[in-house]
């Protein structure tokens, strides 16, 4: 594995104390010391801004960070929309733009914000196929269980197809990534649980006959900026348990920058090389927290 392109960048995550301001400072910064990437979550009851309304300012603000969504939720949107918006994105910002797309929203309080037609892995898959069809075709003509396309087109389209990437962890999603989809964004996985799943998504993929990309594997890794202290450590814990109660916290959160990089060298060795680094808390100063990540993951890129 030691050949694959290994890249490091950053999501904003909730850790926001000022959405805003602290938006600004991410993009800017990010941009000033040539992060690899930032990533915007979808998050409809935070303060978060929505993901790709921040991917379209900050791409007019900078010129090389590439901007990516951590994840967002494609069913509940509609799919014709959701083309529309990214292939303007990524026709403005060529080779900048990088969607991942999940299943559902992170709280149960969300779910509401999303209504579907039906069943909503199915149409999370449906409207996964009308997306890349209008990404990648001319005009299109779709009727399908849930969406129905007459000669529908969307432009200006990107002159290289974009890469669609999902999230998820049960069986049906790592799946529906060989399936489906050209890359998978995992988030709460352990280096040997993400190593497990890529081999199935790599079978799933083998089954369909088509192929995912040997580097297009990739997990959300939560880092405690030095400043955490035992109270925010817990409440970190905490929220992590909520998400996989089944699993030890301290094996998901980096306690500090010497695990983080130990924890990126054994997800590596398990074929995973593309990440996405969130601060588990909000850092008393973005300023600090992204000159670390400069220097102690950036390195480790290859």
């Amino acid at each position: 594995m030691s050949d694959l392109k290994v890249r490091i960048g950053l999501g904003a995550g909730l850790a926001l104390a000022d959405p805003l301001a602290d938006t600004r400072a991410l993009v800017d910064g990010c941009e000033r010391r040539g992060i690899d990437s930032l990533w915007f979550p979808d998050r409809i009851a935070s303060d978060a801004v929505e993901p790709l309304t921040a991917m379209g300012w900050a791409a007019g603000r900078t010129e090389h960070l590439k901007l990516g969504t951590g994840v967002v939720v494609l069913p509940g949107r509609n799919p014709a929309v959701v083309a529309h918006q990214l292939a303007s994105l990524a026709a403005l910002a060529p080779r900048r733009i990088l969607p991942s797309f999940g299943l559902q929203p992170a709280t149960r309080s969300e779910r509401t914000a999303y209504p579907v037609p039906g069943p909503r892995a199915a149409v999370f898959e449906e409207a996964l196929v009308v997306v890349r069809r209008l990404l990648t075709e001319e005009v299109v003509t779709h009727h399908g269980r849930f969406f129905t396309l007459d000669a529908a087109s969307v432009g200006p389209r990107p002159a290289k197809p974009l890469d669609l990437w999902l999230g998820g962890l049960v069986p049906a999603a790592l799946e529906r990534v060989g399936r489906l989809a050209d890359g998978w964004l995992a988030s709460f996985v352990t280096p040997a649980e993400a190593a497990a799943a890529r081999a199935v998504i790599a079978g799933a993929a083998d089954a369909a006959g088509r192929e995912v990309e040997e580097d297009h594997y990739g997990t959300n890794l939560l880092v405690l900026p030095p400043e955490a202290t035992d109270d925010d450590v817990e409440q970190a814990y905490a929220t992590t348990s909520r998400r996989r109660p089944e699993v030890d916290p301290a094996t998901l959160i980096a306690r500090d920058w010497a695990q983080a990089r130990r924890l990126v060298g054994e997800f590596v060795e398990g074929g995973i090389t593309k990440f996405v680094v969130r601060p588990a808390i909000a850092p008393p100063r973005w300023e600090d927290f992204l000159d670390a990540f400069d220097a102690e993951l950036v390195p480790l890129q290859t």
